[in-house]
């Protein structure tokens, strides 16, 4: 999951700001366009939360994680966010794993984030290693799609997880409904996971990149501008709970199954759409290290900030 890029407040059109998802939805639209275009996000967000949520009971993805092992008839939506999914794994190599809700339920993530125990942001970021804990078989290439009739079979045991690409999509899907809808620029942020479609204002779409998406700007990390595409920013620092008496956060290392020991406290990556930035900001989190090579290898703009606060721009992100 990403969540921790907030869109800054320098806008002239209107700006709308509401719950959804388990997060903030903010959409930035003019004024004249804003009944229009809010309905058309709105519409995309509840379709992707009847899909793909984890949580709810009755959704398209808990009916689906509860067939496992069977042939499960699914909506066209479900399929593509199963199959972003699975390319998000395919393009980094297993690091961004679909197949961790499983272990995501174990640590206490298994009802909206609202609802957890949460831990201090300012908390040290340092996660035990179990040393007896084993490595963990990942099975994202056993999922099997069918686009005719849509369907799909989860391997038996596999529980879905889609937060590194759901919340991403539906940005991607939001802003281009709303820009279908009104035929204005548009800008739409889902806690920090940004897309963008149409027209940018004159100068670019204003975005200041934190460690917290619910800033108002003021908070410390840098303000940048985007005229298209997307970006999204994966952070540890805010969604962090304490389960069983150990702290956790989202993020897991799929080897494991375990919260990634921290190298990054934050990754911000700017991509051609919300969905691709969202799997290389997640990856730069699970690959540590090694994710300045696999960034520049892409070429993908990114800043990343360490644990300690040092921060490392890569693939021509501005200074």
């Amino acid at each position: 999951m990403s969540q921790q890029a907030a869109v800054a407040p320098d806008f002239e059109g209107a700006t709308g700001r509401w719950h959804a998802l388990g997060t903030t939805a903010v959409l930035r639209a003019p004024s004249e366009q804003m009944t229009a275009a809010r309905r058309a996000v709105e519409g995309e967000l509840e379709a992707i939360d009847s899909a793909a949520s984890r949580f709810l009971p009755e959704s398209e993805l808990s009916r689906l994680n509860r067939a496992a092992g069977s042939w499960t008839t699914v909506s066209p939506l479900l399929l593509q966010a199963l199959a972003l999914g699975i390319r998000g794994a395919a393009l980094t190599g297993g690091a961004v794993d679909p197949t961790l809700g499983g272990e995501l339920r174990g640590l206490g993530y298994d009802r909206d984030f609202a609802q957890l125990a949460h831990l201090p942001a300012n908390r040290l970021l340092q996660y035990a290693v179990d040393p007896d804990q084993r490595s963990r078989r990942s099975r994202w290439a056993e999922i099997e799609l069918c686009e005719d009739p849509p369907s799909v079979r989860l391997p038996a045991g596999v529980q879905i997880d889609l937060g590194a690409t759901a919340k991403a999509l539906a940005a991607d899907r939001a802003a281009a409904a709303a820009h279908t809808a009104t035929g204005a620029g548009v800008l739409v942020s889902l806690g920090g996971d940004i897309s963008t479609a149409g027209d940018c204002p004159a100068g670019g779409w204003t975005i200041h990149v934190t460690d917290d998406h619910r800033s108002d700007g003021s908070a410390e990390g840098q303000t940048i501008t985007i005229r298209d595409g997307g970006l999204a920013t994966s952070s540890l620092v805010v969604r962090r709970w304490k389960h069983a008496g150990r702290d956790h956060h989202h993020i897991l290392d799929p080897e494991t199954g375990r919260p990634v020991n921290p190298h990054w406290r934050t990754a911000s990556v700017a991509a051609a759409d919300c969905t691709d930035a969202n799997i290389a900001s997640t990856a730069a989190i699970v690959l540590g290290q090694r994710a300045t090579a696999w960034l520049a290898e892409r070429q993908l703009p990114a800043r990343l900030v360490a644990v300690d606060g040092a921060v490392k721009l890569l693939g021509g992100w501005p200074a």
